[in-house]
């Protein structure tokens, strides 16, 4: 089954008129993208668009074939002009079948959202899923189903759709995953790339053609990565975007509970309001059990906490303890820290803090807490397979594997 994505972009497209945002800005030329729209075997076109004929031509394509005008979200705005020969678009009521002419299976997949999404069957048994901008599939529970051969829908708008699509096994390891209805809320470029393939995904530019069921090499998604950054850098939030589009993350927070601190207690109320619910959360130091058990990805929140818990542990804070026994039972738990993630089959988010980039602390104990986060950082990032650091907001790739 031969799919032509005749645009990429969000309804209005990227970038949209008159907008002077900065994604916006630098979105020309290649970067630019017509709102989505795909041609399925030249037979069967999703979502009608505005310039879509001469999207085709550009394309290599014609639209003359197409037996099957399908529209999947709300349409706000003049309706768009049916080209010449064109049959009439319509819409396939939630959970119906269609079949086409020209062999291809269409059902209609209830959303969360409004819109309706596509499951379409090709003559061959391929499979292809195209959900519309900002919506997931409503009802999807449970493992054991069938996986697509490619999935087309709104992933950074909706990652956690594309989680509970892993979740019911609609995604598996050999599905392709291509993002579209790509908006300006992410930068486009490197940054949309790095995001997209933390997802599992890619994007392609409008005119591309893609084959259902021909062997594609799914984006590598690293199994270690450190996000290192500073206070209120942003590194939390990229860790936790990271994870989005996975089904089930277990959350360990290394901060522990503080008695009376209502403040603390407010900040760690918004840490879990924004984490997914399908997340569980557990609050230890002791991460190497964790690292060595199977199970869904680690997102560990923060290493600088576990060193402090560790300080705690081997009296570090106390010069004479620290000279006579507390830096050899230091060296020993950060040794068996990063042996436990060199050594760990699951995937692993870490995140610590950037330190040590000018002040200098005033006592003894801040200075060696301040070297040994620096070692404990070194020491992970040697073990990751991505190293990350985030500078007011933005990502910064340290190392690539």
């Amino acid at each position: 089954m031969e799919l032509t994505l005749l645009g990429t972009g969000a309804p209005e497209g990227l970038p949209r008129p008159g907008c002077p945002c900065a994604a916006c800005a630098v979105s020309v030329g290649a970067r630019s993208r017509a709102a989505t729209a795909v041609l399925v075997d030249g037979a069967v076109l999703l979502d009608l668009t505005p310039g879509a004929v001469l999207a085709a031509a550009r394309a290599g394509h014609s639209l003359s074939g197409v037996r099957q005008v399908l529209l999947t979200h709300p349409h706000d705005g003049p309706a768009v002009e049916l080209p010449p020969g064109l049959p009439a678009a319509g819409r396939v009521p939630d959970g119906r079948e269609l079949s086409v002419i020209s062999g291809h299976r269409v059902r209609a997949v209830p959303m969360d959202a409004p819109g309706t999404g596509y499951e379409v069957s090709g003559p061959g048994g391929e499979r292809l899923l195209y959900l519309p901008p900002g919506g997931a599939p409503a009802g999807v529970r449970g493992a054991g189903g069938v996986p697509y051969d490619l999935v087309l829908m709104d992933v950074v708008g909706r990652p956690d759709g594309l989680a509970r699509l892993r979740a019911a096994g609609l995604v598996g390891a050999a599905t392709e995953v291509v993002a579209v209805h790509l908006d300006h809320g992410v930068p486009p470029g490197r940054e949309l790339d790095r995001r997209l393939a933390a997802a599992g995904a890619r994007a392609v530019p409008d005119g591309t053609t893609l084959r259902a069921g021909e062997y594609h090499a799914v984006p590598d998604v690293p199994r270690r990565t450190l996000v290192l950054g500073g206070a209120r850098s942003g590194k939390s939030l990229e860790a936790e975007r990271r994870l989005a589009a996975f089904p089930e993350v277990e959350y360990v927070a290394t901060s522990g509970t503080r008695e009376g601190d209502q403040e603390w207690a407010s900040r760690v109320g918004l840490h879990r309001e924004r984490r997914p619910g399908s997340w569980r959360t557990t609050e230890t130091c002791e991460l190497e059990p964790l690292l060595a058990a199977s199970g869904p990805p680690l997102l560990v929140d923060c290493l600088a906490l576990w060193l402090t818990d560790a300080m705690d542990r081997v009296g570090a804070w106390e010069d004479e303890v620290w000279e006579a026994t507390g830096r050899d039972l230091l060296r020993k738990r950060t040794e068996a820290l990063t042996a436990a993630l060199r050594a760990t089959s699951r995937m692993v988010v870490a995140v610590s803090n950037e330190v040590g980039s000018g002040v200098v602390p005033a006592t003894a104990a801040g200075r060696r807490f301040r070297d040994e986060l620096g070692r404990l950082n070194a020491a992970v990032a040697a073990e990751s397979e991505q190293v990350l650091l985030v500078v007011a907001g933005q990502a910064l790739v340290l190392k690539d594997s």
